[in-house]
């Protein structure tokens, strides 16, 4: 008698589970309506350097070629190929870069070319050039045809060879100019030349830019007690 009170009981509890029957009422079966869950468009805003149009001198000429940028100049010839992101057009005497479409990563490439492309046009009008400056006893430097070789302290000069397109000049043998028509390039070099011995915090030995500001650490031996 207990074991098919005990069935019938485990019977009605699975009725109640299954069909939604408890309690001798039956429930009715109601649609719920699904939560939605709704797409936020990002609204990306305009670089502020990028919607800056880029003014084209007279001795530079343009090539266009789709996604395609040469420009050539009385210092030398540059070529940049754009993402499909973003396009450069030409309107009169200016070049702009604008989005092809609204999303993040196209409001980054959006100012990020439109600085490459500038740096471009004023490199092979004017170019540009980085200054660094020798500080330490005995450090010189000195030029041997397309070789620059430094003297740092080590038991051996440094020879680098310099790269195409790139012009190099010492001064005094502790001055250093490199310059050219690629930013790019001309900053590598000069950063190349700086690792072989960066300034130290102490008394400012190295290799250093002439605009660098350099934060000076105080010996042990110069601490007050």
């Amino acid at each position: 008698m207990a074991s098919s009170i005990a069935s019938s009981f485990h019977t009605s509890n699975l009725k109640s589970i299954f069909f939604g029957e408890r309690n001798g009422f039956s429930m009715s079966n109601v649609p719920v309506n699904r939560v939605g869950f709704s797409r936020k468009t990002i609204e990306c805003k305009e670089s502020r350097i990028g919607k800056q149009p880029i003014e084209v001198p007279s001795n530079v000429t343009i090539t266009l070629g789709g996604q395609d940028l040469k420009v050539k100049g009385p210092l030398g010839e540059l070529s940049l190929v754009y993402p499909r992101e973003v396009k450069v057009d030409r309107e009169d005497s200016f070049l702009r870069v604008r989005k092809t479409v609204e999303t993040r990563r196209a409001n980054q490439m959006h100012g990020l070319f439109r600085t490459l492309t500038d740096n471009m046009v004023v490199g092979v009008s004017k170019g540009f050039e980085k200054k660094l400056q020798m500080v330490g006893v005995g450090y010189r430097a000195a030029l041997e045809g397309q070789v620059l070789v430094l003297s740092l302290g080590f038991s051996h000069p440094v020879r680098m060879t310099i790269p195409d397109g790139i012009k190099v000049n010492v001064e005094e043998n502790t001055r250093i100019t490199v310059s050219g028509y690629d930013k790019s390039a001309i900053g590598q070099f000069a950063a190349s030349i700086r690792k072989w011995r960066p300034p130290e915090p102490y008394k400012g030995k190295g290799v250093k830019y002439v605009d660098e500001v350099i934060r000076r650490k105080e010996g042990k031996a110069g601490k007050k007690k």
